[in-house]
């Protein structure tokens, strides 16, 4: 099939390379602009473009897809149809309508829930047993339009929005390829979406600010869920570190104060319970585990991070 994919993250990486394994003819590649990054402020590649360098395609990167020589050169090429997967722009109607067999979406949830921009990350931080990938037809809503296939795997108390995202995109790999095949010999039909939609909030830098006020259990879903970005962080002394992997543990302590400082271990009270923080990022500097963390630092019982 010829198509013109859309995406950026590394989310997106492992659809694209199941489509060129497939055969599919990928007309061209369309990715974010680079960004500046670092302190160097040196322009950056996302994953997307980096494989799609790396795979010899033809890449644009147009600053927003509504420009009108942009859509043109979409008509140009002529696509049977365009995927998109995470890609970070809203596409207007006149690319969603371009295409034969319309714009396919990989989108990490079982739609209707978690609609928007980070599904991942939410269905974690709220507890969420299960999720999925949804291959859909887009429309010009938000994640509204007809689920064509959808697959679902567990989500365990382990994993991140890292870990959960690389399943994910094995899953989105594997079902697009399915989808692809199902639209063109007609076994696969959209069927419009049922039931109650949730929503998941595009993630800023400043949303991975940890609220010690709320219970243990919940403070370690969301540190998850803000894993590897935008990270869940807090001041302690002044320093501001990221929480990267924490523990729940019983007992009773004041929110936010430091229960216990040992060599290895530091323990922190919560609105209900108390967290054993395991890994941590000083601002600046690598991720360590706590005991590393401790060495050096005159770090004591009593002092607090701030709520």
């Amino acid at each position: 099939m010829r198509l013109v994919y859309f995406g950026t993250p590394e989310f997106a990486v492992l659809p694209l390379q199941e489509l060129l394994r497939a055969g599919h003819e990928v007309l061209a590649v369309v990715t974010q602009p680079d960004r500046q990054s670092g302190r160097g402020r040196h322009l950056k590649s996302c994953p997307v473009k980096v494989e799609a360098l790396n795979a010899g395609l033809t890449i644009l990167q147009p600053g927003k897809v509504r420009e009108p020589d942009f859509i043109q050169t979409l008509k140009v090429l002529n696509p049977s149809a365009i995927v998109v997967a995470a890609y970070g722009q809203i596409l207007p109607a006149a690319i969603i309508h371009l295409p034969e067999l319309g714009c396919i979406n990989i989108h990490a949830s079982l739609l209707p829930a978690y609609r928007g921009a980070a599904p991942i990350n939410w269905a974690i931080i709220n507890g969420e047993e299960k999720t999925g990938i949804s291959t859909m037809l887009m429309d010009e809503g938000m994640d509204t339009g007809p689920v064509l296939l959808q697959e679902e795997t567990g989500i365990s108390a382990d994993d991140t929005a890292g870990t959960l995202s690389l399943r994910l995109s094995k899953i989105g790999a594997e079902l697009l390829i399915t989808t692809l095949k199902g639209l063109e010999n007609g076994e696969v039909r959209p069927v419009p979406q049922t039931g109650e939609a949730s929503y998941a909030p595009l993630l800023k830098k400043d949303d991975g600010l940890i609220d010690w006020s709320k219970p243990a259990g919940e403070l370690c879903r969301f540190i998850n869920g803000m894993n590897p970005w935008p990270g869940a962080y807090s001041i302690l002394e002044n320093e501001r570190v990221k929480i990267i992997r924490a523990v729940p543990l019983a007992g009773d302590a004041e929110a936010g104060k430091i229960d216990r400082a040992g060599k290895e271990d530091l323990v922190v009270g919560t609105g209900k319970g108390r967290l054993s923080i395991l890994d941590i990022q000083p601002s600046g500097k690598a991720v360590m585990p706590v005991k590393a963390f401790l060495q050096g630092r005159r770090i004591k019982e009593g002092m607090r991070f701030s709520i």
